[in-house]
């Protein structure tokens, strides 16, 4: 399709005429407050420019602005709805409206110097911006009627729009939920991240294997963003320290002789719920601190000449290089630290433009919330700054870092916190690694002052795990470093206190608390699944969108018939446009009807994705042997990527291929049993996926999920749980109660009882239908020509040191699903626990969380815009 724009297309006015853009300075109204005022902030000459007039929210004005941007930016006349032109200009008009918001934003923070909190991520799995912008802004109708007067549908722009996929899985979606709601809430919240130029890798299935693809998100550029370099800031590897004694006596160390590479920030506005706040993402970028060797390029050495700038750029080349190798780990390390110093010096080059060098109040005014330990390395660079730099004392600086540094921790397996070798840190950090050095030996002498003689003690609380090879333990650093550490959900808090951090809450209990992760409710029910938003809303009002707990009233709904009924043609409609999607990816048909029994995350064994797969040979078996005849038709729908260099993770891949392989080729399973994996899953994925699921598969072994959202998007679209006590599933089952709330497995006290004398091949053999499932593995009846390529996976389920303990759940994971199959049955009564999965799911929006993380531990006040 292809549509002609011409001068006067559609009756606007001629695009010579924009009064907006043709106003000189000297002719702007007199309403409009002109600064004009020379200042020299920073060092730096600044002239504020007058605003113009706030462009208007009108399907004109906003089709005036595509054709604009359509004609005279991107150069083009002609409209095909399969290139990217109509969507960048879209994203053109609504930024110009989200520029406004952005501007009076910054001007109210600077005017009211509020109290302003720096949330470091590694990860900010932001998706698709566009929809969630327009939800915003309030101008979805107005957009889809502006470009339905060029033949354009909505629909069709959103999908070009590619996912920037700067996250792995749930950290980085966390991350950008976090954002939503900060900025709905008003809270002065800047995100600090990395810009990948590859971000999380493409997955395509081959012969049912992984294959990692790059994920060339920026090829079509990104025009959300805004180049900030006025604001870049120089980053040091490698060298050496030296030190001199100043003028007061006082002895200053330099870190000199460096490889030093250029942070250039890249700024996204990240728009609150139609309350005109913008806050901000600033997404760092490497470069070289010179484009080439000049000299070496006319000499002919032009690899040589370049090298710098490759170097450099490596640093952001790819999210998460594979850490398997020396190489691998040392780019982490880069990357961990190029992000907390950039995000460190721009805090400061901020304060510094509004109080000099006076940093009295500075610990008043500012937050780090470190996501995870992958920033944890912010404490000692804070102290380099401050000390190095700003040239203060030990203590004060000491005293600034205590009252500024709070961190999340996101993990409860001891292999996912971070350590460096010290040799790593000697090469590329060396002044760091000092103030590791002296930052542990004061915390020693704290410990022995506690626990005189406690070497043992000392020892396992020590920065520095010794060794053959000393590693520094980045999450105790992020520990020591914080005047908070939270977890994010009830048990996990509590298993952090009382296991994995258990020392250091003894030593400081008031630094540890919980905070429950959630997500908002505005990406994950409004806009991704605007048929059941709209019956909520005509049901129970719109206030729910920016206060979820407005949610529960569904419940006086949850036995109407009527509304049962609209319930489930809403949930069909989903589950039909799902249907089709896969059977575009798979070529696979899936009946609408059938129940759809979703699990997509990232692939882990502690995830348990392989305890589905045992279910579905499970199920395959009964169906082939006769034995099927209450089974209600089922869909089971796998999705998630493995971590480059997780061997088991990728097998477990292979595993879940071969067996849906199977099953979709047996006539006997037509209409009664279908396995899909989803390939590629990914946010926008999920937006698709999460409306359509009616069984939520959270299995993971008790104690070792932190949290989990998954679990929370489903939830709010009417999916009912099945799950273990494990993350955020014990206050989920709370919620909504345990009739509503399909239960099974081991809880944390019974799996640690296990422990040494766990038997599974004497669980297996106690059971015939385990029996059965495991003999039909692993006699190859699902790998009949690729012999042994399941001897790992399979050889893991009958470990007795099975950290995961599959074999343990997998009789009451089956009980457990032969319950939901009994209540799916009744429709009436799978419908009602729907609506009451969405009406309890209250708690579970990141406003909530956001609010407590303010409450708790930020203390800032929220923005107030200029009227």
């Amino acid at each position: 399709m292809a549509t002609r724009l011409g001068d006067e297309s559609l009756g606007n006015k001629p695009l010579e005429n924009r009064s907006s853009e043709n106003t000189s300075l000297e002719n702007r109204s007199s309403e409009n407050r002109s600064l004009g005022n020379r200042s020299d902030k920073a060092g730096i000459g600044e002239i504020e420019l007058l605003q113009s007039p706030d462009r208007p929210m009108t399907a004109d004005a906003i089709l005036e602005d595509f054709t604009h941007y359509f004609g005279r930016l991107l150069g083009r006349r002609t409209i095909r709805t399969r290139s990217p032109y109509p969507y960048q200009a879209v994203v053109f008009a609504v930024r110009d409206r989200l520029m406004e918001r952005w501007g009076k934003t910054r001007m109210a923070l600077e005017r009211n110097n509020n109290r302003r909190v720096a949330y470091l991520s590694l990860e900010f799995l932001m998706g698709r911006l566009l929809r969630n912008a327009l939800l915003n802004l309030g101008v979805e109708a107005e957009t889809r009627e502006a470009l339905s007067r060029l033949g354009l549908e909505i629909e069709e722009v959103y999908e070009r729009e590619l996912d920037a996929g700067l996250g792995n899985g749930g950290l980085g979606r966390l991350a950008a939920c976090f954002l939503d709601s900060c900025a709905t809430l008003s809270l002065p919240v800047i995100g600090y991240g990395i810009r990948y130029q590859y971000g999380m890798f493409h997955q395509r299935i081959d012969n049912g294997y992984q294959v990692e693809e790059p994920d060339p998100w920026l090829r079509e550029g990104f025009p959300w963003e805004v180049k900030r370099f006025e604001f870049a800031k120089r980053i040091k590897f490698g060298g050496r320290t030296t030190s001199y004694v100043d003028s007061r006596g006082e002895t200053r160390y330099l870190w000199v002789d460096t490889h030093d590479v250029m942070a250039i920030p890249y700024d996204v506005p990240i728009p609150g719920y139609r309350n005109d706040v913008c806050n901000t993402l600033r997404l760092w970028s490497a470069a070289a601190t010179d484009a080439f060797n000049l000299e070496e390029f006319n000499a002919g050495d032009y690899g040589d000449a370049v090298a710098a700038k490759n170097e450099a750029e490596n640093i952001t080349m790819v999210l998460y290089p594979n850490a398997e190798t020396y190489n691998g780990q040392e780019l982490r390390l880069k990357q961990q630290y190029f992000l907390a110093s950039a995000s460190l010096q721009d805090t400061i080059r901020f304060w510094q433009s509004l109080h000099g060098d006076d940093f009295a109040g500075f610990a008043d005014k500012n937050v780090f919330q470190l996501n995870d330990t992958h920033p944890a390395i912010a404490v000692a660079e804070l102290m380099r700054l401050l000390i190095d730099e700003l040239h203060m004392g030990w203590d004060e600086a000491w005293d600034i870092t205590g009252r500024t540094m709070a961190y999340t921790n996101h993990t409860l397996l001891p292999e996912a916190l971070e350590k460096w070798p010290v040799a790593m840190f000697r090469r590329l950090l060396p002044r760091l690694l000092e103030i590791i050095y002296e930052i542990n030996a004061r915390f020693i002498a704290e410990i022995s002052h506690r626990w005189p003689g406690d070497s043992e003690r000392i020892r396992r609380m020590s920065l520095i795990q010794e060794g053959d090879e000393p590693m520094i333990r980045m999450a105790y650093l992020a520990i020591v470093g914080s005047f908070s550490v939270n977890g994010v959900a009830g048990l996990h808090s509590r298993l952090l206190r009382e296991g994995l951090f258990r020392d250091f809450a003894e030593l400081w209990p008031h630094k540890f608390n919980n905070k429950t992760n959630g997500v908002t409710q505005r990406r994950w029910l409004a806009a991704c699944n605007p048929g059941l938003s709209d019956l909520i809303t005509e049901a129970i009002g719109d206030d729910w969108v920016v206060d979820l707990s407005q949610i529960g009233r569904l419940r006086d709904h949850a036995d109407d018939r009527e509304f049962q009924r609209l319930w489930r043609h809403v949930k069909l409609a989903n589950k039909v446009r799902l249907s089709r999607r896969l059977t575009e990816l798979t070529g696979i048909e899936v009946p609408p009807a059938m129940m759809f029994d979703v699990q997509v995350k990232r692939l882990h064994e502690y995830k348990r994705q392989l305890l589905n797969v045992l279910h579905a040979v499970h199920l395959y078996d009964r169906i082939r042997r006769g034995d099927g005849d209450e089974l209600v038709p089922r869909a089971i729908i796998i999705g998630g990527k493995a971590a480059p260099g997780y061997a088991m993770a990728k097998r477990t891949i292979k595993c879940i291929n071969n067996v849906a392989r199977v099953i979709n080729s047996d006539p006997i399973m037509a209409d009664r049993l279908r396995m899909i994996f989803y390939p590629d899953y990914n946010v926008s994925a999920m937006e698709l996926i999460c409306p359509a699921a009616d069984l939520s598969e959270q299995i993971s072994t008790a104690g070792k999920e932190a949290s989990g959202t998954g679990n929370m998007k489903f939830m709010m679209n009417g999916a009912i749980t099945i799950g273990t006590l494990d993350g955020a599933n014990v206050e989920i089952r709370e919620a909504v109660g345990e009739d509503n709330f399909f239960l099974f497995g081991l809880n944390v006290e019974e799996v640690q009882a296990m422990r040494g004398h766990y038997r599974p091949d004497d669980i297996i053999d106690a059971d015939s239908d385990f029996s059965r499932v495991v003999k039909l593995l692993e006699s190859g009846h699902f790998n009949r020509f690729e012999p042994g390529v399941f001897d790992d996976v399979l050889r893991s389920i009958r470990e007795p040191s099975d950290p995961w303990m599959t074999a343990a759940d997998f009789r009451s994971y089956v009980d457990a699903q032969a319950r939901a199959n009994a209540a799916f049955r009744d429709v009436d009564d799978w419908t009602r626990k729907s609506i009451l999965n969405t009406a309890a799911s209250g708690r579970f929006s990141t406003d909530r969380t956001m609010r407590d993380y303010n409450d708790e531990i930020w203390h800032a006040d929220p923005i107030v815009l200029e009227v």
